[in-house]
């Protein structure tokens, strides 16, 4: 197949397995059938339609049980026998009996190919059916010629395949603590028969089932894909929790670049308006990475291209056209944009009684230099911090007596802690303020303006906790740190709006 430009999704897509397995349960059957004589019967297959048949010895309710099928497992039927069917699953290399009213039969010829589709596109919405929807789709390859296979008849399986296979990973997910189930295990066992490959990948802790997505690479490749089934492929194929980040930084910048390509490709006119916000979420989501990325690599330039992407991205959403799932997705892309909107600030002339300054130590950590500008360029720094993170040195913001100054440091991506300097009867120090009391994840602890005085400081902090996100707005004792009223609304707070900081209300996703 020509694919054009070697374009950067374009080898993203292909870098996956090639080899389709999905109809290979059906070949021997099949090839077995080519090879009768004309004076010999045709063999068929037959797909169980239901969970815990039996395979029996003999044709007959009385006879005994050799195993249990299960829903989408592909029999050649050899026979019949009054109201059963006389089966050789090739799967246990064994024989027996199947009442025929719990099996399909299925040809595989072309005549059979519109009611296959037909039957797929029921099944594929049913959940708990996708073992029997697999079975199908493996059906319809075999049925569809090979014109077909290319046109939105092969869209339209790839797409079924993909989202069984999503919903398969789903359901393997939420039952990864019950090892005891045997339904999900032997859907699991008839899904991977049928070529569907998953994948365990571990993520702060949580382990996720994620299907491998083979089918929605092919679909991306073929011409006569709709924009919503692209759409929903590229969504798959980039969700965070089931890519295999690589250690290295530029390894991952280079793979996340990829992605923001794909997405791009995606990205069209046609699609309907909550589609657009779907990929535009996940923009932001990639290029808040690359910023990231591209900052710890001391790209400066090229770090305020994403960072300026990714909140372009936010900025597109209606979030209007979101459902609940969506803005859920939406809060998380906005804290996690919000996290490194200061990749995109310009570094502008330090100004005020204190300001700040950064060198590179000799273990690669980055140190924050606190300075009074009045002070000859020889004199000692009023204090010192360093942090393996991106300090974002345009954040700086003191206060007007010169006795605090407030700093954004992100020592992870994702997580942006607020440094405080500040003055006591003992001299300077630092104290970090994070987002939240957790493990560093998605969140930001943010200036948001002084109180006159500059005893009392506003902040914003919202973090991702239990699948979703917590956003708080505080007034904050400079001494200790600690917040001396909250509320979940800014305009609940009288300070947020007398004296929040102008570049704050205009720039932060906080208000959002």
């Amino acid at each position: 197949m020509d694919l054009g430009p070697k374009t950067r999704w374009a080898r993203y897509l292909w870098a996956g397995t090639l080899a389709i397995a999905l109809a290979a349960t059906l070949y021997t059957a099949t090839a077995r059938a080519a090879t009768t004589t004309a004076s010999a019967p045709a063999t068929a297959v037959g797909l169980v339609t239901r969970d815990k048949v039996a395979l029996r010895a003999a044709p007959s309710e009385s006879a005994a049980s050799q195993t249990l099928l299960w829903r989408g497992e592909a029999l050649e039927i050899r026979g019949a026998r009054g109201d059963f069917l006389q089966v050789w699953d090739h799967h246990r290399e064994r024989g027996g009996y199947v009442r025929a009213t719990q099996l399909m039969r299925v040809g595989g010829d072309a005549a059979e190919a519109p009611q296959l589709l037909a039957l797929l596109g029921f099944v594929s919405e049913q959940p708990g059916a996708e073992p029997l929807g697999l079975a199908l789709a493996a059906a319809t390859i075999q049925a569809l010629p090979a014109a077909a296979l290319q046109g939105p008849p092969g869209a339209a399986v790839m797409d079924a395949i993909g989202r069984q296979a999503e919903r398969l990973a789903e359901r393997a997910t939420a039952g990864a603590r019950r090892s005891d189930d045997p339904l999900l295990t032997a859907h699991l066992d008839v899904a991977r028969r049928h070529g569907v490959e998953l994948t365990t990948r571990e993520q702060d802790g949580r382990m996720t089932i994620c299907y491998e997505g083979d089918a929605w690479r092919r679909l991306l490749v073929l011409p006569a894909a709709s924009a919503e089934q692209r759409a929903r492929a590229a969504l798959a194929l980039t969700r965070a929790e089931c890519v295999e980040q690589p250690a290295r930084l530029a390894d991952r910048e280079a793979l996340d670049e990829d992605l923001a390509d794909l997405l791009a490709h995606a990205d069209a006119p046609a699609l309907a308006p909550h589609w657009r916000a779907r990929i535009a979420t996940r923009q932001a989501e990639v290029w808040s990475r690359i910023a990231y990325a591209r900052a710890q690599r001391d790209q400066a330039n090229r770090a305020r291209s994403a960072a300026q992407q990714a909140i372009d991205a936010i900025g597109r959403i209606e979030k209007a056209e979101l459902v609940d799932d969506d803005l859920t997705r939406f809060h998380a892309a906005a804290v996690r944009v919000n996290a490194v909107r200061w990749a995109a600030a310009p570094a502008g002339p330090a100004s005020g009684r204190l300001t700040v300054a950064t060198r590179r130590a000799d273990d690669g950590q980055t140190c924050v230099l606190l300075r009074d500008p009045k002070a000859r360029a020889d004199a000692p720094a009023l204090a010192e911090r360093c942090s393996w993170g991106q300090v974002w040195a345009a954040s700086a913001a003191p206060n007007r007596e010169g006795t605090a100054l407030a700093l954004a440091v992100q020592p992870v991506d994702g997580w942006r802690e607020l440094w405080v300097f500040k003055k006591d009867a003992g001299g300077w120090g630092v104290q970090v303020l994070p987002p939240a009391a957790l493990q560093p994840g998605i969140g930001y602890a943010e200036f948001a303006g002084w109180e006159p005085g500059g005893r009392r400081m506003l902040v914003a902090r919202e973090a991702l906790a239990e699948g979703k996100t917590i956003r708080r707005f505080e007034v904050v004792k400079v001494a200790t740190l600690t917040p001396e009223r909250t509320a979940f609304d800014a305009e609940a707070l009288g300070p947020f709006s007398r004296w929040p900081d102008a570049a704050w209300k205009r720039a932060s996703l906080a208000l959002r």
